[in-house]
């Protein structure tokens, strides 16, 4: 795997969203019981209330198939006997994008919306980026809903709509050059496409083994796969905008 640094795209304006976005989930993960591991020790109690946590505001996807919410789980019941709480399904496919279950999910999550967002606020503009960004975290929940209707593990974290912003940075801007370390050491100057392509081979070949892992590879190839799309939707509009625009001199 190759772990970007800085990807060399210019872009014409400040990326407010971007750097927004990267806030919240920070100030959101400190106020959550999930930082509680960083200065104290990791407790039945503390784990008892991630685990309540992650129920009430995670997406599951049993509940966002039933559009209903779900009893927890016996052993949760049995464990923990969390507080009762009233949920909406499909709210929480938008609150999961905010939460992040330690600080290594968090660090890895807001280095490539970082690196790779700048270039696509810049492309699409400010409040059009933020609600593709959405979408594209919509679109991995309900995804990977689709493909595991049964599942009664909450979806948190912030990479289905930041996988969504790699499809798009790829099909926007495919030549341009990346900064990464490669095997976690290595830096080295490569094509985006080389960072990103490797990015969707490794959730593929992840999906494809089967193996067991609390990371939701499915949710990131329906984010990436809708940031492809939205992609070539804006490489389109604009040709077709240039396009218009060289007729208008002639």
């Amino acid at each position: 795997m190759a772990l970007p640094l800085y990807d060399n795209q210019p872009t014409r304006r400040a990326p407010v969203v971007t750097y927004l976005l990267i806030a919240v989930n920070v100030i959101v993960f400190l106020l959550s019981p999930m930082a509680g591991a960083v200065w104290t020790q990791d407790t039945q109690a503390r784990k008892c209330e991630q685990t309540a946590f992650s129920f009430h505001y995670g997406a599951v996807p049993k509940e966002l198939i039933s559009n209903a919410q779900q009893p927890l789980p016996g052993e949760v019941l049995a464990e923990c006997r969390p507080r009762p709480y009233e949920k909406t399904p499909w709210l929480s496919a938008l609150t999961s994008m905010f939460l992040h279950a330690n600080w290594l999910h968090l660090l890895g999550n807001m280095v490539y919306l970082f690196v790779f967002g700048q270039a696509t606020e810049d492309r699409l503009g400010r409040l059009p980026y933020l609600i593709f960004y959405l979408i594209c975290g919509y679109v991995a929940a309900y995804g990977f809903a689709i493909a595991y209707p049964d599942s009664s593990v909450p979806l948190i974290g912030a990479s289905g709509a930041i996988a969504g912003v790699l499809g798009s940075h790829l099909i926007m801007y495919p030549r341009s050059r990346t900064i990464a370390l490669v095997l976690s050491v290595l830096p080295f100057r490569l094509p985006a496409w080389v960072v990103l392509g490797q990015f969707f081979i490794f959730q593929w070949l992840a999906v494809a083994s089967q193996q067991e892992s609390g990371t939701a590879y499915v949710a990131h190839i329906f984010g990436f796969v809708a940031g492809l799309g939205f992609g070539l939707l804006s490489r389109h509009s604009r040709a077709g905008r240039r396009a218009a625009a060289l007729a208008g001199w002639r």
